[in-house]
């Protein structure tokens, strides 16, 4: 059996994509990391935690894995991505539908897509 460790994520700059997906999760940047670091990682509340490594090659073709994130302090989807947008994020694919179901796919400021989906309420689940 395994245990997932990390989610890694190719980027020229991990300091400063770190730092963006900090102010979007609220994870803080580890206490340690430099702006000129090769390696700078989340400290997320569980395993497995985020770390981002400087690549030389820029991002090519759509992203083969990728986070799918809804919000954890009450806002709807469409807060959400609204907030991400805000923060820097660019609008990829709206897969939202008439109904409310769906998806709407973003782009951080390295231009990996991740998905912000309906939170549990939004479902109708209990949270």
């Amino acid at each position: 059996m395994i245990e997932l460790h990390s989610i890694t994520v190719d980027c020229e700059n991990p300091y400063a994509l770190a730092t963006w997906w900090s102010e979007a999760t609220g994870f803080p940047v580890e206490d340690v990391a430099k702006p000129d670091d090769e390696e700078v990682a989340l400290q997320t509340e569980t395993s497995p935690y985020v770390l981002f490594i400087r690549v030389p090659e820029g991002k090519s073709t759509k992203n083969r894995l990728h986070l799918d994130v809804t919000s954890r302090d009450g806002r709807t989807r469409d807060e959400e991505a609204a907030r991400l947008i805000e923060l820097g994020a660019t609008v990829y694919e709206d897969h939202r539908n008439p109904d409310g179901t769906g998806w709407i796919t973003l782009l951080d400021p390295a231009g990996n897509e991740f998905c912000v989906c309906r939170s549990d309420a939004e479902k109708g689940l209990p949270e």
